[in-house]
């Protein structure tokens, strides 16, 4: 008997494909530059290249340790999410019972609700890892940042190239962020699998739509090419 039937290897696939496809588009081709993410890069090198005129940086400061506390809590939040995923093997037995009464549930075998579960917390662990590396990065900004040369030195080329590390640096840390949120997006798409393979197949669909109007077609994304 196999483990998977047909349409949980259909919909699995599906997700991750999913999951795949679209980061591979949003950071790795051409129109993905058109993206909210990739503009917000060009302003992190824009405002390195300012802080290096200002004489106070008081406001850069409070804008890192701003940057530092949100991704602290979603790294904060994601062990959270660990935890509480694998206290649900406790309670298999019930939950399997309760799904398979929903509209869309299917029966299921433990071992298989198990793996479900494990893989969900594996989610949840990737994004982990990806906020603290992001929390580390940051670390590494404010650091970069204190060791800014005076602004007297703007036109100095060592200086503009520190300020160009420093935005570098700091676009690498929005970028294991970005990474980090899309796995938490992700796996909202997944919990669809607990109730039905059919219903991971649209839950999946339905984030990256949702991801994709936020990236390209959202009043957010249009007031960054508003006149």
């Amino acid at each position: 008997m196999m483990l998977f039937s047909l349409p949980d290897i259909l919909a699995l696939s599906f997700f991750v494909a999913c999951w795949l496809g679209y980061a591979f588009v949003l950071e790795w081709t051409e129109f993905g530059q058109r993206g909210l993410n990739s503009r917000m890069h060009t302003y992190r090198d824009g405002w390195m290249q300012e802080m290096l005129r200002r004489d106070m940086r008081m406001v850069d400061a409070q804008i890192m340790a701003s940057l530092q506390n949100g991704t602290a809590f979603f790294a904060s939040t994601s062990l959270i999410a660990v935890g509480g995923t694998l206290t649900v093997l406790r309670s298999t037995d019930d939950l399997i019972t309760i799904v398979s009464t929903l509209p869309f549930g299917v029966q299921t075998t433990r071992m298989l609700w198990e793996i479900k579960v494990i893989g969900l917390a594996v989610v949840f662990v990737y994004a982990f890892f990806k906020f603290a590396w992001a929390y580390r990065l940051y670390n590494y900004v404010a650091i970069m940042i204190g060791a800014m040369p005076p602004s007297a030195e703007k036109d100095n080329p060592d200086a503009r190239r520190h300020a160009r590390r420093t935005s570098k640096l700091c676009e690498s840390a929005g970028r294991h962020f970005n990474r980090g949120q899309r796995a938490f997006f992700f796996a909202l798409g997944y919990l669809g699998w607990f109730v039905s393979p059919w219903l991971l197949f649209a839950t999946t669909a339905a984030i990256v739509v949702v991801m994709w109007n936020r990236q390209f077609t959202s009043d957010a994304s249009r007031s960054m090419t508003a006149d």
